[in-house]
């Protein structure tokens, strides 16, 4: 997809965007573009609920039914929308932050019903709008505002914690795989239920340069040469895994979900009120 068929998705008078040079949440927003674009989407069909965080700040640049909303909400109010107007592709642009600390409950709850949504986590490692603070996924070991001798909490695995709430189907892949993100959007945006899609994007703006890992073309390096195909790790020790990025397709299976049980309750009940 070139940057004039791209750009018939964006409000482009809102450009250019707040991200800084070298960040990769452009990269994560236009392989949105891209899946949405395949899919033969109209923009009416699609809805996009953000929360609080650089990468929320997303839905202001695409012109669809677009909704900037709480910090760690976002997963809350696109639940409401999805319900109202099950007709709607109801995508979810959240950080990490904004989904796994203050949205987790939303999150893992979300993912327990099935709902249908497409969750797209930019997950930098880091709350790059507020001051480089620490999240809930950063490494062990690395280095932000809020941990300036190294974080000496585990994190969480977004992926892990996806599969285990009840998410349908939960991918990963990084900013330089761009293809591969591409192509797992997509298959969310075509799955009923719960899909996850982890995005690793970089900062160089705080966790590049913290943890000396470099701008956003040296982040991409890094990104290519640290990460692994899941079918390629089955039989790999965990400790060689460590510092490696795992990417590929985590879950696929189909499941009932909370809009079609919801709606089969809603025809229920109306049925009973009427036969009174």
């Amino acid at each position: 997809m070139n940057r004039s068929e791209a750009s018939e998705y964006l409000r482009n008078n809102h450009m250019p965007t707040v991200w800084c040079p070298g960040c990769g949440n452009g990269i994560v927003l236009k392989a949105t573009v891209e899946a949405i674009k395949n899919l033969k989407y109209s923009k009416d069909d699609i809805a996009v609920v953000s929360g609080i965080g650089c990468s929320s700040r997303a839905t202001g640049y695409l012109d669809f039914n677009t909704m900037h909303t709480l910090h760690g909400r976002a997963i809350a109010f696109a639940t409401g929308v999805k319900l109202a107007r099950p007709d709607l592709k109801v995508i979810v642009m959240t950080g990490d932050g904004d989904s796994m600390a203050i949205g987790g409950n939303h999150f893992i709850h979300a993912c327990r019903r099935n709902m249908d949504l497409t969750v797209i986590i930019f997950n930098n490692n880091i709350y790059g709008m507020t001051g480089g603070q620490y999240s809930p996924l950063t490494p062990t070991g690395s280095y932000a505002t809020t941990s300036p001798y190294g974080n000496i909490e585990k994190p969480f695995d977004a992926v892990e914690l996806a599969k285990v709430s009840g998410a349908t189907y939960v991918a990963r892949a990084t900013s330089f795989h761009y293809n591969l993100l591409t192509k797992y959007i997509q298959k969310g945006l075509n799955h009923e239920g719960m899909s996850v899609i982890d995005a690793v994007t970089q900062c160089p703006t705080y966790y590049g340069r913290y943890n000396k890992v470099g701008t956003g073309p040296g982040m991409l390096q890094f990104f290519k040469e640290n990460s692994l195909l899941l079918s390629k790790v089955k039989d790999m020790p965990q400790e060689e895994l460590e510092e490696k990025i795992v990417i590929g397709e985590f879950v696929e299976m189909e499941k009932p979900g909370y809009v079609n049980e919801y709606a089969k309750l809603r025809k229920r009940v109306e049925a009973k009120s009427h036969a009174k």
